[in-house]
């Protein structure tokens, strides 16, 4: 892939990916944020373009038989989730490196296609217990979803070993220090 460098977030739903992704990109100008794409609605105050490119299932689904993404996976029944190619060239022909913020099958899949163009970074909860509180503060599910997401993150947790970088995220500071380490040897190297 020529110095085309991906970095990969994945982490269960409620660990704090989406806090240190962001921190990450603060930090470093050269990284640039890979927007994926989904069938599910939006949440809260989420736009197209912005947080996802949202797509109905059907539409989706067309966007899967043209060959539109590197992977795809559906997560649950009819929710699919996707990285399109046309959003990696565009960040590429800026000469930046792309940063992933993706489900866990996803960044593995990603991890499998990118090789060591890819540094995959895991973000963990440091229980189940706190992962639940985090889920339960942030207000956007409901308690059955909720459940469904701590069932998935039991799953998922037991996929952090395929990962290059495991990073507890107990303490917020030290987990953007440890990140930050990470990518700071990854971009350095040519």
């Amino acid at each position: 892939m020529n110095n085309r460098k991906v970095i990969i977030f994945s982490a269960p739903s409620g660990a704090g990916k989406s806090t240190i992704v962001g921190k990450m990109l603060e930090r470093f100008p050269q990284l640039e944020f890979s927007i994926s794409a989904t069938s599910r609605a939006p949440r809260g105050n989420e736009t197209n373009g912005k947080e996802y490119y949202f797509f109905d299932t059907s539409a989706f689904r067309k966007m899967i038989s043209e060959n539109a993404f590197v992977e795809y996976e559906e997560v649950y029944p009819g929710s699919y989730y996707g990285t399109l190619r046309s959003e990696l060239e565009r960040i590429w022909a800026k000469g930046k490196t792309i940063v992933f913020d993706i489900d866990v099958k996803g960044g593995m899949n990603l991890k499998r296609i990118f090789g060591q163009d890819a540094l995959s970074i895991f973000i963990m909860a440091p229980s189940v217990e706190e992962l639940r509180r985090r889920l339960l503060a942030r207000g956007t599910d409901s308690p059955e979803s909720i459940e469904k997401r701590i069932a998935k993150a039991e799953e998922e947790n037991s996929f952090s070993g395929k990962f290059d970088a495991i990073i507890v995220n107990d303490c917020l500071d030290r987990a953007i220090s440890e990140t930050a380490g990470k990518i700071g040897e990854f971009i350095g190297k040519s």
